[in-house]
């Protein structure tokens, strides 16, 4: 797919960027992606969100670090697939650019509706729905498909089971991918490109800039959430499964990376500024600790003051920790070496594999008597490192190194 792992892994073939950005960027690649491994890890033991495994043990303080991640980490995964897109689908054109995203991103999330998430619904199917026992060929069928009846007392989260899980973060790639290269086409039509222009020199995002897109990015927020809370997910198109409530930031910042690609922002943000805005985000975060998952600011969403003020803390702390989080990277974690390359490969296959890794871990794990934290960092500990191996050794073949 076309997450940073496999849109940032064309940085060595494209003209602008210099060898110091490959290994920043690889090196915040192979971090976000072990947050996303943990980010799962937390799942059952924090926020009161579905999951695949239930019943266990919780404390308000997984389910702040739950909002925190939830609040910037997709964005930024949005924005860092985004950077390489225009020099992508400048060196291969429309038809091949499209061609290799549909191979990139189609195949891995076609294989994974029909492996990966359906066994993961089928063990949630049989050990917490109360049905009576069922093969996984005719759960697949009936329930997953959606081909029988559906139950009276169906319990949900929706009929038929059919989804992308984890897998819409490339589901929605995709799309943008799409709508990327129509938005080219479009160009193409109404305007014709400066001879020889190949970069937009305009200075890049300062405090205003940024304040000014946070405010917009909270507005848009709070409207969408007036109808969809958090954690809501619908069927666009009957198809794409997209979270309303986030759909503004992501937007944002997939749009932000076409534009920071452009107009050389990587390379000339002002890391002052960066900074800044990083302590600042670090500062929200430990307010969010300080006052705990269960207060008002939390809102559920909704005409009201909490939906409000956490539509536009979850903005702010959105922009404040993507930006800083480019700036650490930019400016400290820029050394590479041939593990660090390896792990960045890998990550790609990382996103797609780790959740049934996770999951195996958590129902393992489940009524062994340890605390929340204990549980989180148990299955944090043994999962990352587990996915990156099982990453490696599927994409030893060539015909699957293509793809993952």
């Amino acid at each position: 797919m076309d997450t940073p792992s496999s849109l940032l892994s064309e940085q060595s073939r494209s003209p602008a960027p210099a060898a110091h950005r490959l290994a920043w960027l690889d090196n915040l690649r192979i971090a976000l992606t072990v947050l996303v491994v943990v980010h799962h890890a937390v799942q059952p033991y924090g926020p009161a969100d579905w999951w695949y495994v239930e019943g266990q043990p919780r404390t308000g303080a997984l389910a702040t670090l739950s909002a925190v991640d939830g609040a910037f980490f997709m964005s930024l995964f949005f924005f860092a697939s985004a950077v390489f897109v225009p020099g992508s689908y400048d060196r291969r054109g429309a038809r091949a650019f499209l061609t290799g995203r549909l191979l990139r991103l189609g195949v891995p999330l076609l294989v994974g509706a029909l492996t990966i998430v359906p066994g993961l619904m089928y063990a949630y199917y049989v050990h917490y729905r109360g049905y009576p026992p069922t093969s996984f060929p005719r759960y697949f069928t009936d329930v997953y498909l959606g081909l029988g009846d559906e139950p009276a007392d169906w319990t949900g989260p929706s009929w038929p089971d059919l989804q992308f899980g984890h897998l819409w973060f490339i589901q929605n790639l995709l799309a943008c991918s799409v709508l990327y290269v129509l938005c080219r086409q479009a160009a193409r039509l109404f305007r014709r490109r400066r001879a020889g222009r190949s970069r937009d020199d305009r200075p890049a995002p300062g405090h205003c800039q940024l304040l000014c897109l946070t405010a917009a990015i909270a507005a848009a927020t709070f409207a969408v959430r007036l109808h969809y809370q958090l954690d809501t997910w619908v069927p666009f198109l009957d198809f794409l499964q997209v979270e309303p409530a986030r759909l503004p930031q992501y937007a944002a910042f997939f749009t932000l990376g076409v534009l920071a690609q452009r107009r050389g922002w990587l390379d000339r943000f002002d890391a002052r500024t960066g900074w800044l805005w990083l302590t600042g985000g670090l500062l929200g975060v430990a307010l969010l600790f300080a006052v705990g998952a269960d207060a008002p600011c939390f809102g559920p969403g909704g005409l009201n003051g909490p939906s409000a003020l956490w539509a536009a803390y979850d903005s702010a702390l959105c922009v404040a920790l993507s930006v800083g989080l480019l700036t650490l990277f930019r400016e400290t974690i820029t050394g590479g070496n041939r593990l660090s390359r390896e792990l960045a490969a890998g990550s790609y296959t990382v996103y797609i594999v780790h959740l049934p890794l996770v999951v195996i871990l958590q129902y393992y794990l489940a009524d062994c008597g340890l605390t929340a934290t204990a549980l989180w960092a148990t299955v944090s500990v043994l999962a990352a490192p587990t996915a990156f191996l099982l990453a490696a050794a599927l994409r030893r073949p060539p015909g699957l190194r293509q793809v993952l």
